[in-house]
């Protein structure tokens, strides 16, 4: 018998909590389409979450935007040793607080917005890397990953995210050049990270139902991304790059400097390329002779 089916037969959840559904009941906890709420109830599928990119047991997990507690309970239940939850809405502290109690100093929630959050100071000084998993509300989700993956000093202070996404911006991260999804969220993952789609979750998984999949999408820093160019200056090159796509960016990139082609040709990239054409390690390479032409004048 499984878990799930262990649940609804006795009325208790594995944890001993009560089940998901009636918690958001007793705390009134209609989910806000304002703060891009969707939960899962399934305990069977946040566990399967929890563990989409590796075993959690004795880490220390970091999670953003954890509601009435689905993929929290999912994550203890997988052994985490501490969460640190970071939660907007004060409507769910109730339902983490039962949470907290089952789980006696192992899960610390604070209350604010992850987008100004503090991860180090939050993480207290911990030498252990911490794990990032989160159903990442979809209004802050490329925030709060550009975020994470623009943390300096680099190699970051985490060493693996396992993030819920809108299943575009998904394929998005993933997408190879020469795709229609390609573009600069595509670059800046994966000249960072090794980023790959773990899991799809139809719009059923959730309440309520969204209008879109989901999918869960698992990242593993890389220690020393080459080219190595400073991310931000990545993150200038591609925006323009990618700002008229359908141009080439002997056109496209005349918003960073007033003659591209110099750079092109320093950076051995043919000025006649759109910008979904050119591969990752060349968007770095670009990026870094752009650096190199800023330092020299």
């Amino acid at each position: 018998m499984s878990e799930l089916q262990a649940e609804t037969k006795s009325g208790a959840s594995p944890d001993g909590l009560d089940p998901l559904r009636e918690v958001i009941r007793r705390h009134e906890l209609a989910a806000k389409k304002s703060l891009g709420q969707n939960f899962i109830l399934d305990l069977n599928l946040t566990r399967r979450i929890a563990r989409a990119g590796g075993s959690v047991e004795g880490r220390t997990v970091v999670e953003v935007g954890p509601g009435p507690g689905g993929l929290t309970r999912g994550l203890l239940l997988e052994g985490a040793a501490r969460v640190i939850a970071v939660e907007r809405d004060s409507r769910c502290l109730p339902a983490l607080a039962e949470i907290s109690a089952r789980y006696p100093g192992q899960l610390n929630v604070h209350e604010g917005d992850a987008l100004e959050a503090d991860w180090r100071a939050l993480l207290g000084g911990s030498a252990q890397k911490a794990v990032i998993a989160a159903n990442l509300p979809y209004g802050a989700a490329t925030s709060l990953l550009i975020g994470w993956l623009e943390t300096e000093p680099w190699p970051p202070w985490w060493d693996r995210m396992v993030l819920m996404f809108q299943k575009e911006v998904a394929e998005r991260i993933v997408a190879e050049p020469g795709t229609k999804d390609y573009g600069r969220l595509s670059v800046i993952s994966q000249w960072r990270s090794e980023a790959h789609i773990a899991l799809t979750l139809k719009p059923e998984a959730f309440t309520p139902p969204p209008k879109v999949s989901s999918a869960v999408v698992v990242f593993k820093p890389r220690p020393d991304p080459q080219p190595a160019c400073s991310v931000k200056t990545l993150g200038k090159v591609t925006a323009a790059a990618f700002g008229q796509r359908r141009k080439m960016l002997r056109a496209s990139l005349k918003t960073l400097v007033p003659n591209p082609e110099q750079l092109l040709d320093a950076a051995g990239i043919a000025p006649d390329l759109r910008a979904e054409r050119v591969p990752v390690r060349d968007f770095a390479k670009l990026a870094l002779v752009y650096e190199r032409s800023i330092a020299g004048r």
